[in-house]
């Protein structure tokens, strides 16, 4: 199915998913890669596996960069979906300072209604509930469930014009609405912009969180390119996304969730902007955001830093090292596929207690996941940071309980911390 205006858009992207321009100009190549979140059980190794091209594109118009090719949504977010917020300090603390500056920004009071977009376990939602605001998540996974038994009502549906219109008929209008890290996943961004539209108030605030285009190329993340995020904001593009749909961005601001993201404030009708976003889009335009030669360049370290881990990774090995992995977010079936990195050179990787992930193994490389509490009783001599962009947090976490070997930091360089 090609790209239109109304529709879903499932398959190769033939047109900018913000101003659906043809000339589209190719990035980067990650090959065909599984869908991040299908973790493999025992049963399903000795069966086929689905891949899809990841590809990187940019839009000379408008400046999105944008994946080539979207998967059924159905299929990304499936119902043994594993991610659960909750499982994650540094989003909780960062959605609970969130719905604390909505709230006294945007004056919510009791009779007011919060809605969450992509609302997980309902950890975010419950930063309003602490306030006595009116909360309501949307959710399309069974994590919607888990958000029910911790006390939070949730639509268990993807978002949509339908999906606001039923919530506005039985809640009413809200005054805040939060989409983080969600946003860049939505494939029917005109339904979704329209429910939104439909959905908030006069008064109220749309606030989305994206991870920043800006943190992806400065720090070489290139593990958030995955099939879930099918567009990587800029300001400028994110400025022309609402424009068309009705909205301005009357506020942004750069933060450190998830190795650096955009949180957007955005408001129905033409109105004025804060001094921020101008100057966020010069602080894009000085960094080369909109030119070639910065993303030729960050090809070009990629696959330095490719050579660079193999090798370093493989002398190890050689040298009978053992090597685990720490973490299994979605980003790490990114760097595990791009890097060619399977069960010949990273022994497990290690997960929290409680993570849905535990028993399973990561897609395309079948690494097996099991409970971090391996990782103390063994004690291997390497374990690799995964989520390399909170190293700092887990090197201490991982010391202060017991893990005495070395750590290897992949990324933007790879390096070994004692």
């Amino acid at each position: 199915m090609q790209f239109g205006a109304h529709e879903n858009m499932v398959g190769p992207v033939t047109g900018c998913q913000i101003c659906h321009s043809k000339d589209l100009e190719p990035i980067l190549s990650l090959g065909h890669q599984p869908v991040v979140q299908q973790h493999l059980t025992p049963e399903k190794l000795r069966e086929p596996e689905m891949a899809f091209p990841l590809n990187w594109c940019r839009c000379p118009s408008c400046g999105l960069v944008q994946i080539d090719y979207i998967i059924d949504p159905k299929v990304v977010f499936h119902s043994e979906y594993p991610y659960q917020t909750g499982m994650t300090k540094m989003l909780i603390d960062n959605f609970r300072e969130l719905t604390f500056l909505i709230a006294a920004r945007y004056k919510l009071t009791e009779k007011d209604l919060a809605v969450d977009i992509g609302s997980n376990d309902g950890t975010l939602l419950q930063g309003f509930k602490a306030k006595g605001i009116r909360v309501l998540g949307v959710e399309p996974t069974k994590i919607a469930f888990i958000a029910e038994r911790n006390g939070v009502p949730t639509v268990n549906d993807f978002f949509s014009e339908k999906v606001a219109e039923e919530i506005v008929e039985k809640h009413g209008k809200a005054k805040a609405i939060t989409a983080t890290n969600v946003f860049a996943h939505v494939n029917n961004l005109t339904s979704f912009l329209r429910g939104i539209h439909k959905l908030l108030s006069d008064d109220g605030v749309f606030v989305t969180e994206s991870q920043y285009l800006m943190d992806i190329m400065q720090k070489l993340e290139f593990d958030t390119i995955y099939h879930e995020h099918l567009r990587f904001y800029s300001v400028k593009a994110l400025v022309e996304l609402h424009r068309r749909h009705g909205f301005t961005v009357v506020d942004a601001e750069r933060i450190s969730s998830s190795g650096g993201s955009i949180r957007v404030f955005a408001m129905k009708g033409e109105r004025d902007s804060s001094s921020r976003v101008q100057l966020l889009i010069s602080e894009e335009e000085k960094a080369g955001l909109y030119s070639r030669e910065v993303y030729e360049e960050f090809k070009n370290r990629l696959f330095d830093v490719k050579r660079k881990i193999l090798h370093l990774l493989i002398g190890l090995k050689q040298e009978g090292n053992r090597i685990v992995g720490i973490g299994a977010p979605a980003r790490a079936s990114t760097i595990l596929g791009f890097f060619n990195l399977d069960g010949s050179l990273l022994d497990y990787i290690c997960e929290r207690k409680g993570s849905l992930k535990i028993g399973l193994y990561t897609p395309g490389t079948h690494v097996p996941i099991v409970d971090e509490e391996r990782l103390f009783n063994d004690q291997p001599e390497y374990a690799m940071l995964l989520s390399w962009h909170i190293a700092d947090d887990l090197v201490k976490k991982m010391k202060e309980n017991g893990f005495k070997g070395k750590f290897i930091v992949p990324l933007p360089e790879p390096k070994i911390i004692d």
